[in-house]
């Protein structure tokens, strides 16, 4: 999981809504039944910590993330930090992830979290609205980089965009290909990889 899971994570006490619940629960069994499960976060759900990779049985993943998949090195990423363009919400980025702000905003109580993470989701909707597609995407350089300080890994993976796509880059003579996520709820599929490569499956 490439984070943007969950609309929205207020912390790991929040486990006891049902939503939240479910998918925990689902991941343990999952993981109870041998299949690993790596968590990454994303912007919707940054907070996500031990408590929950505990209850699903997951990993959590730095991001990025260089793993070998069946043979290929594959470099793992949610794909905020390559959208440079979108200036503002790259700051906001910094601001969200400092931890310091983390830790205050924790120790809030749980409604004013949920209160607070749904006045925050207003607000990057309504912010999207004014924003061209082009501003939102990734940058091409920031993808070059991101390549290239991996050491060249023939494959990229992210999400954030939610633009899904297969993409041919050519870095520094090196050819590469990055797979763009597709969202959960409106286009629904996820990216099945195996010895054969990447394949897009609809859930």
């Amino acid at each position: 999981m490439l984070g943007d899971l969950f609309e929205y994570w207020a912390g790991d006490d929040d486990l006891d809504d049902a939503l939240n619940a479910s998918v925990a629960k689902a991941f343990s069994g999952l993981s109870s039944r041998g299949t690993p499960i790596y968590f990454m976060h994303g912007n919707r759900d940054v907070l996500v910590g031990r408590d929950f990779a505990r209850r699903a049985g997951a990993e959590l993943l730095e991001d990025p993330a260089l793993r070998d998949l069946y043979g290929t090195p594959t470099l793992l990423m949610h794909g905020d930090t390559l959208c440079t363009d979108d200036v503002d919400y790259q700051k906001f980025r910094a601001y969200a992830r400092d931890p310091q702000r983390q830790a205050r905003f924790l120790a809030l109580p749980l409604p004013a979290r949920r209160a607070e993470m749904g006045k925050l989701r207003a607000q990057s909707e309504r912010a999207k609205a004014h924003k061209t597609l082009e501003i939102m995407d990734v940058n091409s350089s920031a993808v070059e980089d991101a390549f290239r300080a991996a050491g060249y890994p023939p494959r990229l993976i992210h999400g954030h965009t939610h633009r899904p796509a297969r993409h041919e880059h050519l870095v520094d003579g090196r050819h590469c290909e990055r797979w763009v996520l597709a969202d959960w709820y409106e286009r629904g599929s996820y990216l099945r990889v195996d010895a054969g490569g990447c394949t897009v499956a609809s859930l």
